[in-house]
Protein backbone atom coordinates (compact mmCIF):
# COMPACT_ATOMS: atom_id res chain seq x y z
CA UNK A 1 0.00 0.00 0.00
CA UNK A 2 1.24 3.67 -1.11
CA UNK A 3 1.96 5.91 2.09
CA UNK A 4 0.75 9.39 0.30
CA UNK A 5 2.61 10.77 3.49
CA UNK A 6 6.10 9.31 2.15
CA UNK A 7 5.38 10.56 -1.07
CA UNK A 8 4.96 13.83 -0.08
CA UNK A 9 7.84 14.29 2.36
CA UNK A 10 10.19 12.94 -0.21
CA UNK A 11 8.87 15.41 -2.84
CA UNK A 12 9.29 18.06 -0.35
CA UNK A 13 12.65 16.78 0.38
CA UNK A 14 13.91 17.36 -3.12
CA UNK A 15 12.99 20.61 -3.24
CA UNK A 16 9.44 20.08 -5.41
CA UNK A 17 6.54 22.26 -5.34
CA UNK A 18 4.50 19.35 -6.93
CA UNK A 19 4.27 15.74 -7.09
CA UNK A 20 4.75 14.55 -10.79
CA UNK A 21 1.54 12.94 -12.62
CA UNK A 22 2.75 9.41 -11.50
CA UNK A 23 2.72 10.08 -7.83
CA UNK A 24 -0.07 12.06 -7.73
CA UNK A 25 -1.81 9.40 -9.19
CA UNK A 26 -0.78 7.09 -6.46
CA UNK A 27 -2.24 9.13 -3.79
CA UNK A 28 -5.51 9.49 -5.12
CA UNK A 29 -6.20 5.68 -5.61
CA UNK A 30 -5.06 5.53 -1.85
CA UNK A 31 -8.41 6.82 -1.95
CA UNK A 32 -10.36 5.06 -4.14
CA UNK A 33 -9.99 6.94 -6.86
CA UNK A 34 -10.16 5.53 -10.29
CA UNK A 35 -6.74 6.63 -11.95
CA UNK A 36 -5.84 4.64 -16.01
CA UNK A 37 -3.07 2.14 -15.83
CA UNK A 38 0.37 3.52 -15.64
CA UNK A 39 4.11 2.42 -15.76
CA UNK A 40 6.96 4.45 -16.50
CA UNK A 41 9.86 3.76 -18.44
CA UNK A 42 12.91 5.12 -18.90
CA UNK A 43 14.32 5.29 -22.79
CA UNK A 44 11.68 4.60 -25.70
CA UNK A 45 12.64 0.95 -26.13
CA UNK A 46 11.58 0.11 -22.68
CA UNK A 47 7.99 2.24 -23.40
CA UNK A 48 7.34 -0.03 -26.58
CA UNK A 49 7.80 -2.86 -24.20
CA UNK A 50 5.79 -1.81 -21.51
CA UNK A 51 3.20 -0.49 -24.58
CA UNK A 52 3.30 -4.43 -25.94
CA UNK A 53 2.88 -5.38 -22.29
CA UNK A 54 -0.23 -3.02 -21.79
CA UNK A 55 -1.86 -3.38 -25.50
CA UNK A 56 -2.37 -0.50 -28.08
CA UNK A 57 -3.29 1.80 -28.55
CA UNK A 58 -1.86 3.68 -25.89
CA UNK A 59 -1.07 7.69 -24.54
CA UNK A 60 2.50 8.52 -24.26
CA UNK A 61 4.00 11.33 -22.36
CA UNK A 62 6.91 13.18 -21.11
CA UNK A 63 7.37 12.74 -17.22
CA UNK A 64 9.20 14.41 -15.21
CA UNK A 65 9.08 16.17 -11.32
CA UNK A 66 9.71 19.62 -12.63
CA UNK A 67 7.60 19.09 -15.66
CA UNK A 68 4.02 20.14 -14.50
CA UNK A 69 2.62 21.46 -17.80
CA UNK A 70 3.44 18.83 -20.69
CA UNK A 71 0.61 19.59 -23.47
CA UNK A 72 1.90 23.03 -23.78
CA UNK A 73 5.59 21.61 -24.20
CA UNK A 74 4.23 19.17 -26.77
CA UNK A 75 4.54 16.18 -23.99
CA UNK A 76 1.41 14.32 -24.49
CA UNK A 77 0.87 11.92 -27.42
CA UNK A 78 -2.73 10.13 -27.73
CA UNK A 79 -3.72 7.14 -29.30
CA UNK A 80 -0.16 5.61 -30.11
CA UNK A 81 -0.99 2.89 -32.11
CA UNK A 82 2.81 0.90 -32.98
CA UNK A 83 6.09 0.42 -32.34
CA UNK A 84 7.50 2.25 -34.44
CA UNK A 85 5.39 5.37 -33.30
CA UNK A 86 6.59 4.97 -29.73
CA UNK A 87 10.32 4.84 -30.65
CA UNK A 88 10.21 7.96 -32.51
CA UNK A 89 7.95 10.35 -30.14
CA UNK A 90 9.61 8.82 -27.20
CA UNK A 91 12.67 10.06 -28.25
CA UNK A 92 11.50 12.92 -29.07
CA UNK A 93 9.51 13.54 -25.57
CA UNK A 94 13.21 12.52 -24.01
CA UNK A 95 14.50 15.84 -25.84
CA UNK A 96 11.79 17.97 -24.41
CA UNK A 97 13.58 20.27 -21.23
CA UNK A 98 12.80 18.45 -17.73
CA UNK A 99 11.82 15.09 -19.19
CA UNK A 100 13.56 12.22 -17.33
CA UNK A 101 11.36 9.79 -18.25
CA UNK A 102 8.09 8.08 -20.38
CA UNK A 103 4.62 7.70 -19.24
CA UNK A 104 3.17 4.78 -21.04
CA UNK A 105 -1.11 5.01 -19.97
CA UNK A 106 -3.97 3.06 -21.25
CA UNK A 107 -5.74 4.90 -23.57
CA UNK A 108 -9.12 6.08 -21.90
CA UNK A 109 -12.07 5.84 -25.10
CA UNK A 110 -15.06 8.39 -24.34
CA UNK A 111 -16.53 11.51 -25.63
CA UNK A 112 -16.95 13.49 -22.09
CA UNK A 113 -14.29 15.03 -20.37
CA UNK A 114 -15.00 16.47 -16.29
CA UNK A 115 -12.52 17.98 -13.98
CA UNK A 116 -12.53 17.94 -9.99
CA UNK A 117 -9.92 19.73 -7.96
CA UNK A 118 -9.60 20.88 -5.08
CA UNK A 119 -8.08 24.54 -3.44
CA UNK A 120 -7.66 26.02 -0.01
CA UNK A 121 -9.76 28.77 0.93
CA UNK A 122 -8.32 31.11 3.70
CA UNK A 123 -11.29 31.16 5.68
CA UNK A 124 -12.70 27.87 5.25
CA UNK A 125 -10.14 25.65 4.21
CA UNK A 126 -9.88 23.17 1.41
CA UNK A 127 -12.86 23.60 -1.23
CA UNK A 128 -13.93 20.99 -3.86
CA UNK A 129 -14.26 21.74 -7.47
CA UNK A 130 -16.27 20.41 -10.23
CA UNK A 131 -16.94 20.97 -13.81
CA UNK A 132 -16.41 20.49 -17.50
CA UNK A 133 -13.43 19.51 -18.24
CA UNK A 134 -10.31 19.55 -20.84
CA UNK A 135 -9.72 21.86 -22.96
CA UNK A 136 -12.82 23.72 -21.90
CA UNK A 137 -12.12 24.26 -18.58
CA UNK A 138 -10.36 27.38 -18.77
CA UNK A 139 -12.92 28.80 -21.43
CA UNK A 140 -16.43 28.15 -20.39
CA UNK A 141 -15.65 28.60 -16.51
CA UNK A 142 -18.59 26.12 -15.94
CA UNK A 143 -17.38 24.72 -12.33
CA UNK A 144 -18.69 24.77 -8.70
CA UNK A 145 -17.52 24.89 -5.40
CA UNK A 146 -18.57 22.96 -2.08
CA UNK A 147 -16.33 23.23 1.13
CA UNK A 148 -15.20 19.84 2.50
CA UNK A 149 -15.84 17.44 3.91
CA UNK A 150 -18.55 16.30 1.54
CA UNK A 151 -21.21 14.43 1.87
CA UNK A 152 -22.57 12.21 -1.40
CA UNK A 153 -25.50 14.18 -1.23
CA UNK A 154 -22.93 17.25 -1.71
CA UNK A 155 -21.24 16.03 -4.43
CA UNK A 156 -24.63 15.04 -6.30
CA UNK A 157 -25.67 18.66 -5.25
CA UNK A 158 -22.77 19.76 -7.08
CA UNK A 159 -23.28 17.73 -10.13
CA UNK A 160 -26.89 19.41 -10.50
CA UNK A 161 -25.13 22.73 -10.19
CA UNK A 162 -23.38 23.06 -13.48
CA UNK A 163 -24.45 24.48 -16.91
CA UNK A 164 -23.82 21.30 -18.61
CA UNK A 165 -25.15 18.96 -16.27
CA UNK A 166 -26.92 17.18 -18.98
CA UNK A 167 -23.56 15.97 -19.95
CA UNK A 168 -24.33 13.51 -17.32
CA UNK A 169 -26.97 11.66 -19.30
CA UNK A 170 -26.54 9.22 -21.56
CA UNK A 171 -24.60 11.23 -24.33
CA UNK A 172 -23.72 10.15 -28.48
CA UNK A 173 -24.84 6.22 -27.55
CA UNK A 174 -22.63 6.25 -24.41
CA UNK A 175 -24.04 5.49 -21.17
CA UNK A 176 -24.97 8.01 -18.27
CA UNK A 177 -22.25 8.99 -16.06
CA UNK A 178 -22.07 6.81 -12.84
CA UNK A 179 -23.14 9.59 -10.47
CA UNK A 180 -22.31 7.64 -7.44
CA UNK A 181 -18.98 6.57 -8.54
CA UNK A 182 -18.74 10.21 -9.22
CA UNK A 183 -19.83 11.41 -6.11
CA UNK A 184 -17.98 9.32 -3.76
CA UNK A 185 -14.71 10.62 -5.94
CA UNK A 186 -15.77 14.06 -4.86
CA UNK A 187 -16.15 13.09 -1.47
CA UNK A 188 -12.78 11.36 -1.61
CA UNK A 189 -10.81 14.51 -3.10
CA UNK A 190 -11.97 16.45 0.15
CA UNK A 191 -11.02 14.02 2.74
CA UNK A 192 -7.29 14.12 0.73
CA UNK A 193 -7.25 17.87 1.48
CA UNK A 194 -8.52 17.30 4.88
CA UNK A 195 -6.16 14.68 5.85
CA UNK A 196 -2.85 16.31 4.19
CA UNK A 197 -2.68 19.96 5.51
CA UNK A 198 0.44 20.19 3.15
CA UNK A 199 -1.47 19.62 0.01
CA UNK A 200 -2.29 23.25 -1.42
CA UNK A 201 -3.89 21.94 -4.84
CA UNK A 202 -5.69 18.90 -6.90
CA UNK A 203 -6.30 19.03 -10.24
CA UNK A 204 -7.61 16.52 -12.09
CA UNK A 205 -8.26 17.28 -15.43
CA UNK A 206 -9.44 15.58 -17.35
CA UNK A 207 -11.92 13.37 -15.44
CA UNK A 208 -12.61 11.01 -18.39
CA UNK A 209 -16.14 9.03 -18.65
CA UNK A 210 -15.78 5.84 -20.05
CA UNK A 211 -18.17 4.86 -22.76
CA UNK A 212 -19.97 2.71 -20.33
CA UNK A 213 -20.05 5.86 -17.61
CA UNK A 214 -17.51 5.27 -15.36
CA UNK A 215 -15.19 8.31 -14.55
CA UNK A 216 -11.43 7.71 -14.59
CA UNK A 217 -8.83 10.12 -13.70
CA UNK A 218 -6.22 10.10 -16.84
CA UNK A 219 -4.36 13.34 -15.91
CA UNK A 220 -3.64 14.35 -12.44
CA UNK A 221 -1.28 17.35 -10.57
CA UNK A 222 -0.95 17.73 -6.62
CA UNK A 223 0.73 20.88 -5.65
CA UNK A 224 2.17 21.08 -2.55
CA UNK A 225 2.03 24.23 0.41
CA UNK A 226 5.03 26.24 0.34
Amino acid sequence: MIDPNSLIQNAKSRGQGALNEYDSKLVLAAFGIPVCREVLASSADAAVAESLKMGFPVVLKASGEKLAHKTEAGGVVLNVKNEEEILSEGRRLLAIPGCESLSVQEMIVGARELVCGLTRDPSFGPAVMFGLGGILTETLKDTVFRIAPLTLYDAKDMMSGIRARDILKPFRGEEAVDTELLAKILVAVGAIGLQYESIAEIDINPLKIRRDGKPVAVDALIVLAS
